[in-house]
């Protein structure tokens, strides 16, 4: 491959993980509003375009190969490639979570703990996301390490939510309640919390990939 195209290949690769990081970003807030507002037709969409998402997936983790084994890039070239490839996973994975939650938001909302507020940790997570992203795009280590920063904040939120809905299980008047939908209430509630922290976990691994990328140091974030 002459050296004009090989750059024009990764920029090309640039200009497409963010593509895919955009269109995970939509699938979350999406995911979100339907979570908040019990939207079965939106959590459907979600849901059906999973799909989509793992076949960019797909054909994205192929051009990285191609370019590893073809063109055998070093150094800086390298770094941007390998940091790419495993940015992809945490993309294609945080889809998944989206899903999940689309699966949660059909199921109906938990009539337990109505003040631990999943819309706020949500947007929380989505805007760790949206910020890892704008990051790769501009290759900021400032930005990459602020982003680690901030997810002991969103780490402790998704703590104290869970520790909530666990001390409203103990309190519950069982007798009011019917055990079996207390009991899917709060699971479903508490796999919320958990997949709007992991979520917070993707994007602190795409900060701390882009930093590799652009320091070759990734224990800097940690």
């Amino acid at each position: 491959m002459p050296r004009e195209d090989y750059r024009d290949s990764l920029d090309e690769l640039e200009r497409d993980v963010e593509a895919m990081a955009d269109d995970v970003g939509d699938q979350l807030r999406h995911a979100l509003d339907a979570l908040e507002r019990g939207d079965h037709d939106l959590a459907r969409e979600v849901i059906d375009g999973d799909d989509r998402i793992n076949q960019q997936y797909l054909d994205l983790e192929s051009d990285c190969i191609d370019l590893i084994a073809l063109q055998q890039p070093v150094a800086s070239d390298l770094r941007f490639v390998a940091a790419s490839f495993k940015i992809l996973t945490d993309l294609e994975r945080i889809a998944d979570l989206a899903t999940n939650l689309a699966r949660y938001a059909l199921a109906g909302s938990p009539q337990i703990a109505p003040e631990v507020q999943v819309e706020t940790i949500g947007e929380f997570a989505s805007a760790q996301l949206g910020d890892a992203v704008d990051a790769y795009t501009r290759a900021d280590p400032a930005a990459c390490r602020d982003i680690a920063d901030r997810d002991d904040e969103l780490d402790a939120a998704c703590q104290h939510a869970s520790e909530t809905v666990v001390r409203e299980l103990i309190a519950s008047e069982t007798d009011r309640w019917d055990v079996e939908q207390l009991l899917d209430d709060v699971s479903r509630l508490l796999l919320t919390i958990r997949d709007l922290e992991r979520v917070g976990d993707h994007a602190v691994n795409i900060a701390a990939l882009t930093l590799y990328m652009s320091d070759g140091d990734p224990d800097l974030i940690y």
